[in-house]
């Protein structure tokens, strides 16, 4: 068993929160150690029990409850100036207080699952200096062409990043198209481990015989219509715009499109919005609501300008919803070979205008792409998988101890 420091996000929610409460909470449950180090809660924000708690995790099984000797302590606080779900300001005492918890904790690793903080530059060298292996999980969305503005931006940002990664002693990425992109920009092949995102397929798993309360609600209120969703953020990357001008074009009937999620342009998108076949959610913090939400869903749509790896869209997958999404990022990667519908980022509203009336008419093959796309999800994308890869990885740092029970 291993002790590992963990350097990530429970707040805002976002995919990195997900990421880093499932992982370290999967880690536990094998016996490894976990002291969670994360930039402090401001007020009136959901705590970090509580989102444990909307991910369905025990919150008793907290930072530190690992076994004796392994348990690393209470969970660290670094202070900060500015959190958002993209990037962290830290504090100017924030690299004196983490390296002074690394001193202390002295953990077997340290797994940071990149911030987009200034403070991600120095961990190489703080973790030489302490002579501990640094591991690095890399989050940001892109696109593989420089296809839009929005690709542009996160091109830069990986070309910012990719000297400190190459000094990193692996970088976990979530698909090879992502592995090759920062093989370009310099970071060695060995550097670099294609570790994809996982997701629970017992939690996230079509409807049984017997529908839970929550799906028994949904189906009440939906009732005689059939439900296709966007689940993720409102926000000028996940182009939302694009999927409600495809909607309005078609209007198919019986239908109605169901966006949950918050962000920016929630409110402008929303404005004036008198269709009753459009349903504006909002950011919705129950787990059980979320799957139920999925299990709902005949058809998950996703046209985002650029991607990591979507745990929306691996969730939809397990939960045996028939999955169209762009090619951006590795979401293409994922659905290729029949799993799922792949478009464009170029032009998503008039291929969503030409798909929609054909998903609609053809329950049949709707069906049929959710039976593939659950399949696809437990072949390559279950978190059991993530953490095995996740073990054989520390176990290569720290290979005189024994790092799989």
């Amino acid at each position: 068993m291993a002790h590992i420091a963990w350097l990530g996000k429970k707040s805002p929610f976002c995919g990195n929160v997900t990421y880093g409460l499932s992982t370290t909470h999967a880690l536990r449950s094998r016996g490894h150690g976990i002291s969670f180090i994360h930039f402090d809660t401001p007020a009136g924000r959901p705590s970090p029990t509580t989102l444990a708690e909307e991910l369905g995790i025990d919150s008793s099984d907290g930072p530190g409850s690992g076994p004796d000797g392994l348990g690393g302590g209470p969970e660290v606080a670094l202070p900060y100036l500015v959190k958002s779900q993209v990037y962290t300001i830290p504090s100017p005492g924030a690299q004196r207080e983490l390296r002074e918890s690394l001193e202390r904790l002295r953990p077997d690793v340290v797994h940071a699952s990149l911030t987009l903080s200034p403070l991600d530059f120095r961990l190489p060298d703080l973790c030489q200096q302490l002579g501990v292996p640094l591991v690095a999980t890399f989050h940001p969305a892109f696109d593989a062409s420089l296809r839009n503005i929005t690709a542009g931006t996160q091109q830069l940002t990986y070309q910012l990043y990719a000297p400190a990664l190459a000094k990193f002693d692996r970088v976990i990425v979530f698909s090879d198209l992502q592995a090759e992109v920062l093989m370009r920009l310099g970071v060695r092949a060995n550097r670099l481990a294609v570790i994809p995102n996982g997701v629970d397929p017992h939690t996230w798993k079509p409807a049984g015989a017997s529908p839970s309360p929550e799906l028994a609600q949904l189906q009440r209120r939906f009732a005689g219509r059939r439900v296709f969703l966007y689940m993720g953020r409102v926000a000028t990357e996940k182009n939302v715009e694009a999927l409600l001008k495809a909607w309005r074009l078609v209007r198919p009937a019986g239908c109605v499109l169901l966006i949950v999620g918050d962000g920016p342009l929630r409110s402008s998108l929303q404005a004036n919005d008198a269709e009753t076949d459009v349903v504006w959610w909002g950011y919705e913090p129950r787990m059980e609501i979320r799957v139920a939400l999925q299990q709902l869903a005949e058809v998950f749509l996703l046209p985002s300008l650029v991607e990591g790896l979507s745990l929306a869209l691996l969730e939809a997958m397990a939960s045996g919803t028939a999955c169209v999404a762009t090619d951006a990022g590795a979401d293409g990667e994922v659905l290729e070979g029949g799993a799922g519908i792949v478009i464009s980022t170029q032009g998503v509203t008039t291929q969503l205008r030409t798909l929609l009336p054909v998903l609609r008419d053809q329950p049949v093959l709707t069906a049929e792409l959710g039976r593939l796309a659950r399949q696809r999800a437990l072949e390559r994308y279950t978190l059991e998988g993530n953490i095995d890869a996740l073990e054989k990885l520390y176990s290569q740092l720290v290979p005189q101890r024994s790092l799989v029970a």
